[in-house]
């Protein structure tokens, strides 16, 4: 395969990556407090495949490389529901849960009770409080949640939700679910930006994320198509040389 092939291709494959990530974006378009990701692309320069032929930078091969796709954590609309149980985060926060596989972070604030007592998200991961998961007696009246995450009922004040701080970015990873994991332990934040009765909507914007998604199809399919025009021109190019003349 000659230089011109594998540039084309290290292209084709980020155009690949590109295409995953829009459509994971699309699909998760109206899924309550969801962050989309976009791509980061740089330029590898071989070390050694140049040509003599050429001058100056046009000697060195130059690959498209994928630098990663970096979380998008800017605020989703605020839609309000009047829901006394529902909450939407602000800035660079998420709410603790407790999963199967462990503590877990999420922007879903869409919350509720499960049959045991639990305050659970829609999602049904119980919320992480003070001490571990909280659990209320629904008989005690209706809950209510205080814009500085406080949990109370009839009883008074039961538990505080536990909100962290996210100031590096680098170190969440999407674990499914609309969940994440952290490299390391994300402390808890002293002043947390809460919308009480509102929900957060995704951040992603369904018609850019379109636009986008169909100039990297195009772009894909003309790169596709370029490369089996060269593959072909050298498969004519050797079987013509490989004739023996008559």
């Amino acid at each position: 395969m000659d230089n011109a092939q594998l540039v084309a291709h290290s292209r084709l494959q980020t155009l690949q990556r590109q295409l995953d990530i829009l459509a994971n974006n699309i699909a998760n378009s109206a899924t309550t407090g969801f962050k989309g990701r976009d791509m980061q692309f740089g330029e590898f320069l071989m070390p050694r495949a140049k040509s003599d032929g050429y001058r100056g930078d046009a000697r060195t091969v130059s690959f498209v490389v994928d630098r990663g796709a970096p979380l998008d954590f800017s605020d989703g609309p605020v839609e309000h529901t009047g829901n006394a149980t529902d909450i939407a985060l602000r800035g660079q926060t998420l709410l603790a849960v407790k999963t199967p596989s462990g503590e877990r972070y999420t922007r879903n604030g869409a919350l509720g009770l499960n049959a045991k007592g639990e305050i659970v998200t829609s999602d049904g991961n119980p919320v992480l409080g003070s001490g571990g998961p909280i659990i209320v007696d629904p008989s005690d009246g209706k809950l209510e949640i205080t814009p500085d995450g406080m949990i109370a009922n009839r009883s008074g004040p039961l538990d505080r939700l536990k909100i962290v701080d996210v100031s590096d970015l680098s170190v969440l990873t999407n674990a499914g679910g609309n969940l994440y994991s952290a490299k390391t332990p994300l402390p808890a934040t002293k002043s947390p930006e809460i919308a009480v009765g509102a929900l957060e909507k995704s951040n992603v914007q369904p018609v850019m994320a379109m636009s986008r998604l169909l100039e990297v199809t195009r772009a894909y399919s003309a790169l596709a198509t370029s490369m089996q025009r060269l593959d072909d021109t050298q498969k004519n190019a050797l079987e013509r040389l490989a004739t023996v003349p008559a």
